[in-house]
């Protein structure tokens, strides 16, 4: 029952976030950010929920800046609470899992803000941030692995998510190293991040409104339909964005040699001559 608690402070915080940035909206207009503004969104993550969050972040961004916090510091902070997120879905705590992870994630966002606004972005702090994002998305996903043992079909579709998530990044990062434009796709980080720590927070509220129904499908509804979103989504994107890389690929080489420039690398071709009568 406690574990709601949890789940119920965060959907305050998040209406709150909500009315507030509404309010911005309504007498200032939108907040624009060079960032949301590239990124552009998706049909699973739209610009104005980003353009939201990075508003909300604005005031404690610049607080840090102030005390000479570094990006890698809030880096590698955000391992904590993204281990600490495992560890509580694992043992079934889905509000405080829900919590924990909003804040991970949200300390994954600050610190590419401090980068760009400090002008401190390098590669080898992208690399850095690249590989804390791949072990803090596995300390959720490897959470559901663990509760979900017992369950073979929520642990299939689980690992299902697992693979096309890490599938998802890989390919952003192999269509990077080969030089050619990293297809967008759906169900990048930040829209697997949204449906998971979202469904984990309903699935806590769920588990106590539907506690004596015997179904575990109902009892925790949310959060399986959001590993099976993210499971589907996910992998079909994947073939996607392989397919758009290749096809980049071959693009981009030099046709074959015909037939006919064989001549030029000293190969006579015998030509037949017509046999005339006489």
């Amino acid at each position: 029952m406690r574990d709601i608690y949890f789940a119920l402070g965060m959907w305050a915080f998040t209406a709150a976030s909500v009315l507030a940035y509404l309010a911005r909206m309504l007498l200032r207009g939108r907040k624009r950010f060079a960032r949301t503004d590239a990124d552009g969104g998706s049909i699973f993550l739209g610009k104005r929920v980003m353009e939201g969050a990075y508003w909300l972040l604005d005031p404690p961004v610049n607080l840090l800046i102030a005390l000479r916090v570094t990006p890698n510091m809030v880096t590698a902070f955000s391992l904590l609470p993204a281990l600490g997120a495992g560890v509580a879905v694992a043992f079934g705590w889905f509000g405080l899992g829900c919590l924990l992870a909003t804040f991970a994630a949200l300390s994954d966002i600050v610190d590419g803000v401090i980068a760009r606004r400090t002008g401190v972005s390098s590669d080898a702090g992208e690399v850095f941030d690249a590989a804390v994002d791949r072990y803090s998305e596995f300390f959720f996903l490897a959470g559901l692995v663990f509760y979900y043992r017992d369950t073979w079909s929520v642990l299939l579709l689980t690992l299902a998510a697992t693979i096309g998530s890490f599938m998802v990044s890989y390919s952003t990062a192999k269509a990077e190293a080969v030089r050619v434009p990293a297809p967008r796709g759906a169900m990048r980080r930040s829209e697997r991040a949204v449906y998971l720590l979202v469904a984990s927070g309903l699935t806590s509220v769920t588990k106590v409104v539907l506690a004596d129904t015997p179904t575990l499908s109902l009892r925790e509804a949310p959060i399986i339909l959001a590993i099976a979103i993210v499971a589907g989504v996910s992998n079909v994107s994947v073939v996607q964005r392989l397919g758009t890389i290749i096809q980049s690929l071959r693009a981009r080489q030099p046709p074959a040699p015909r037939e006919d420039a064989a001549a030029s690398d000293g190969i006579v071709t015998k030509r037949e001559t017509p046999i005339t009568g006489g």
